[in-house]
């Protein structure tokens, strides 16, 4: 799955064009490389969010196409 939907999917943020947006501006690290939109997300990939006061790190721990609401976050697990 591409890296910009994983993030919509999940909502590690919130609009896939914001997404999108992030990647470009270099702001999402994945496995301590700088990752674009279309980087492929694997289970055990390390995420780095630079966005906004606090940066985020997560682990992918599930790549599915569709999350809802209630299990959005089974999908990865707060590192940082």
């Amino acid at each position: 799955m591409r890296l910009d939907k994983y993030l919509k999917v999940t909502r590690l943020i919130k609009r896939r064009t914001v997404a999108n947006d992030a990647c470009d501006a270099e702001k999402i690290v994945v496995n301590g490389r700088t990752a674009r939109a279309s980087y492929d997300v694997k289970v055990g990939d390390i995420i780095e969010i630079n966005m906004g006061a606090r940066p985020l790190k997560v682990k992918v721990l599930n790549v599915t196409e569709y999350a809802t609401k209630d299990n959005a976050a089974d999908n990865y697990t707060v590192i940082e």
